[in-house]
């Protein structure tokens, strides 16, 4: 069926940029708009036009409907309803999350963002065969999951034959599709304005009342038309609008009534029945006026006055004629058709839309309505509408009539209003709920809450007591999970950590046989309460046990808690288990990626970047950084960053390093997170010893070494004593030895045993051997910065003994070993103690060699994913990029670097190096 380009005037501007869209789709490239404007101006023409010109293209419209904002995903499965038929083509995890948000199939609730990777697949797939034009009008009434969704696609398109333009009404608050590209819809020039009025009026117009109707409707083509039907005589004379003060679709909204009112009363109620169901399903309405006895006969008055269309979908001439029908009806009307259309909707076929039927039908708490609802806020949180979910569980609340059961979905609702980012929406629900009936256990769930909600604002301390107050007041597994959380919430504020540990060994007993919850928990207490070497059987116990969990005998959610820096990979990190570490690492990456659980992927992503840090593999560590900055542009949220600094302190580029650590360290300090404030003093110490600013380092990692903090201790307590030996506090370096020399005796492992080693020879303990001992202990292990700083002190040492030959052999060693991993600071560090010996070495230029140096940051990440052997749609899974656009920038890196091939990219690994 063709389109029908509409007739417009004084639309050039607006023209011109939409054909400007259609042609870059037609040549290939994607394009955004979105048309903002008030009521009337004329989008949805405009719209309408864009169509009329895709010649060639394929088309996809959706558009917003306000009573349908509380139904997931509603307006992005109508615009992708047409090409469903290729989601079996999808990538499985994204074929998953999209046939479960749009309840094609069953699963676990999908992350929203692995929903938008699958259809900015989907769409691409479908340019493939030719231009694909995706048109949205009243976008402001989208449900908030299609926004969202709809957002990312738009912001991920780049190199796909894709136009997606949308329609916006202002006024509106802050949306989704903000910071896209834009055009405000005006209203009409004058000369334009006339010509439209000119083709609305009855008859000749005084001139001076014609302009002062332009002004007064400001140009707006439907003001334009539809008011002057229904002017007074009075009015067509002195021009003036009712002076009342109130907005133009308000004014619209009655003109359109006045069209209504005349009706007869049958006809009314089946505009009103149209007007109530947004789907403008046909044979919906017409079961619902079969039931209301209004027959057939009403349609034709209602279709004569040019307001509504009646065919296999209802359509009504504006929204505003929706609106201005259904508002000028008497509650009780209302009521009466909501009723109707909930008993003629198909309760198996479509549940959801009988709930909210019913629920408007619905003045007096009714527990029928309300468990309904609550049905329905369940299948919107499998499918991942989690603001759904709330919405209608909140609605559920306010209609069930016992207060206890009432306070009970109130709680429930804040738990969904949490799971989508609305915080203060949750903690005002937790509130309501706190106010219901006296019940403990239900009272300690809210505090829970309150304390979580707190964790998620960056509030650690206080979040730490409210999750040991609710701890205190719940029973088994749930007390014992709790006070985890809230050792963890005090750990990574970085305040009342051992407070926090001595109210946990209140906890009820665990159980028997312990689960990894339990191992965990009793591991971090006995930390923080009795010390290191009293904690380490239980501590490498509880690591074991993380790392054995059973992904699928678990919830997602609690295994990537359990894997990553609150809990397991903490313990990991503090007894310094290498293996284990990247392992539960590694691990948590793979699960975070499978699930799309993108902020847990943030979290995970620096886990394992520490570990490529720590082996010496700064590129790998360089492009997880970048993933974690690519995460928090696509959710809108902060990059952890936290790998960030300490991968610039082993770079030890001056000036950058300093700034961003100083950076992090501020920002942290600001939001309460000492935790990572105490990791920026750990950063900053490695940069001193780098650069050779051991007073620095010696202060930096003394307030690490005195706060006793988990996770870094050993590795700040390694680099006090190196600043210390340099500094001559031979106090301080003694201190260092004796914690480091207990954590040998509790964990004796490679890495302890060889910083206590090393400790041992800076301490002036038989260094030739302790050196030597500390180099053999790390030859085989994956520690490679370690392994290259060990030959760096031995080697000064000997300088400094005058055994310059013996020096020579461990500072060369050295030198090949920190410039090969970019450690730009040692291996300057190392070359001056080389030159000290009376021997040259070459300065290695910082940055990139080669032609890498024009690879932007993305198109670095995609050329080291490609040399691993990942395909294109893997690489666009990663990146959240459709296989197109990951081609697309393919083909730059390859005319940068010169070569034409994967197989050559695999041979440029020389190219491809540290950024």
């Amino acid at each position: 069926m063709s389109v029908r380009e509409p007739d417009l005037v004084g639309r050039g501007d607006e023209l011109a940029a939409l054909d400007g869209v259609l042609a870059a789709a037609r040549a290939g490239h994607s394009r955004v708009l979105v048309l903002r404007g008030e009521a009337g101006i004329g989008k949805t023409v405009l719209l309408d036009h864009a169509a009329a010109r895709a010649g060639g293209c394929r088309i996809a419209r959706t558009a917003g409907v306000e009573s349908e904002r509380e139904l997931p995903y509603a307006g992005l499965q109508q615009l992708c309803a047409p090409f469903l038929d290729r989601i079996e083509h999808l990538p499985a995890p994204q074929r998953t999350a999209l046939g479960t948000a749009f309840g094609l199939t069953a699963g676990d609730p999908p992350d929203r963002f692995l929903v938008g990777l699958a259809v900015l697949t989907l769409l691409g797939g479908v340019a493939e065969d030719r231009p694909l034009l995706c048109l949205v009008d009243d976008a402001q009434w989208l449900d908030r999951v299609s926004a969202q969704t709809l957002a990312f696609v738009a912001r991920r398109l780049l190199a796909e034959p894709i136009a997606l333009v949308a329609a916006v009404r202002e006024p509106a608050e802050q949306f989704d599709l903000d910071g896209l590209p834009e055009l405000t819809v005006r209203g009409l020039g004058e000369t334009a304005a006339n010509a439209l009025l000119d083709s609305a009026l009855k008859g000749p117009l005084d001139a001076r009342v014609r302009d002062r109707i332009v002004a007064e409707t400001h140009g707006n083509p439907l003001a334009l038309v539809e008011l002057p039907r229904f002017w007074t005589t009075a009015e067509q004379t002195d021009g003036l609008l009712r002076p009342d003060g109130n907005a133009l679709a308000d004014r619209l909204e009655r003109c359109f009534l006045q069209q209504v009112a005349p009706l007869p009363a049958h006809t009314r109620k089946l505009l009103l029945v149209a007007a109530a169901e947004p789907l403008g399903d046909a044979t919906l309405l017409w079961r619902a006026a079969g039931e209301l006895g209004l027959g057939a006969d009403p349609a034709a008055a209602a279709e004569a006055t040019g307001l509504i269309e009646f065919g296999p979908r209802i359509r009504f001439r504006h929204p505003l004629v929706r609106s201005a029908v259904y508002r000028s009806a008497e509650a009780r009307e209302r009521r009466e058709v909501h009723r109707v259309l909930a008993e003629v909707t198909d309760a198996r076929v479509d549940p959801d839309r009988r709930a909210w039927h019913r629920a408007q039908a619905t003045v007096a708490p009714d527990e029928d309505v309300a468990a309904e609802l609550e049905r329905s806020a369940g299948r919107a949180q499998a499918r991942g509408g989690l603001v759904a979910a709330a919405a209608l569980l909140e609605q559920a609340a306010t209609l069930t009539p016992d207060p206890a059961l009432r306070a009970r979905r109130e709680l429930a609702a804040a738990r969904a209003k949490r799971g989508a980012g609305a915080l203060e929406a949750a903690l005002s629900l937790l509130s309501a709920a706190a106010a219901g009936p006296p019940d403990p256990a239900r009272d300690a769930e809210v505090e829970r809450l309150r304390g979580q909600i707190a964790f998620d604002q960056r509030r650690g301390g206080a979040a730490a007591e409210l999750l040991l107050r609710a701890a205190g007041r719940l029973d088994g597994d749930q007390a014992r999970e709790t006070y985890l959380e809230a050792l963890g919430a005090a750990v990574w504020a970085g305040s009342g950590v051992v407070e926090a540990a001595k109210r946990a060994r209140a906890a009820p007993v665990a159980q028997v046989p312990p689960t990894a919850v339990d191992l965990v928990l009793d591991a971090l207490t006995t930390r923080l309460t009795d010390g290191y070497a009293t904690a380490a059987p239980l501590m490498t116990e509880a690591v074991a046990a993380v790392r054995a969990l059973d992904t699928g005998g678990e919830h997602t959610g609690r295994v990537l808690w359990l894997l990553g820096n609150r809990a397991g990979g903490t313990l990991a990190t503090e007894v310094l288990d290498y293996a284990a570490g990247r392992a539960l690492a590694e691990r948590q990456v793979r699960l975070a990626r499978d699930t799309g659980a993108l902020v847990q992927l943030q979290f995970a992503l620096n886990f394992l970047a520490n570990h490529e840090l720590a082996a010496g593999e700064l590129t790998a560590a360089q492009a997880l950084v970048d993933e974690d900055r690519l995460l928090a542009e696509v959710t809108g949220g902060r990059p952890v960053g936290y790998s960030a600094i300490l991968l610039a302190a082993l770079r030890g580029r001056d000036a950058t390093a300093t700034s961003e650590i100083a950076t992090a360290a501020a920002e942290a300090a600001e939001r309460g997170q000492g935790r990572v404030v105490r990791f920026a003093d750990y950063a900053n110490a490695v940069l001193g010893n780098g650069l050779g600013r051991h007073d620095v380092a010696r202060d930096a990692a003394r307030r690490v070494f005195e706060h006793d903090t988990v996770g870094h201790q050993a590795l700040a307590t390694a680099e006090l004593a190196e600043a210390a030996s340099r500094t001559g506090d031979d106090d301080l370096v003694a201190a260092a030895l004796d914690r480091m020399s207990e954590r040998a005796r509790a964990t004796p492992i490679p890495w302890t045993r060889a910083l206590e080693a090393r400790l041992r020879a800076l301490a002036g303990d038989t260094p030739d051997e302790c050196y030597a001992a500390s180099i053999a202990l790390l030859a085989g292990t994956p520690l490679r910065v370690e392994l290259a700083r060990g030959h760096l002190l031995f080697g000064e040492w000997l300088r400094r003994e005058g055994r310059r030959v013996d020096a020579r052999e461990h500072l060369r060693t050295a030198h090949a070993m920190t410039s090969a991993m970019g450690l730009e600071a040692f291996a300057d560090r190392a070359r001056r103690e080389l030159l000290a010996t009376g021997e040259t070495a070459r300065k290695r230029t910082a940055g990139n060699t080669g032609t890498t140096e024009e690879l932007t940051p993305q198109e670095f990440q995609i050329a080291r994913l490609a040399r691993e052997g990942l395909s294109n749609p893997e690489i666009g899974t990663r990146l959240f990029l459709s296989p197109r656009t990951v081609e697309w920038h393919l083909r730059k890196v390859f005319g940068k670097l010169g070569i034409s091939s994967r197989r050559q990219l695999r041979e440029a690994g020389d190219q491809i190096g540290a950024r």
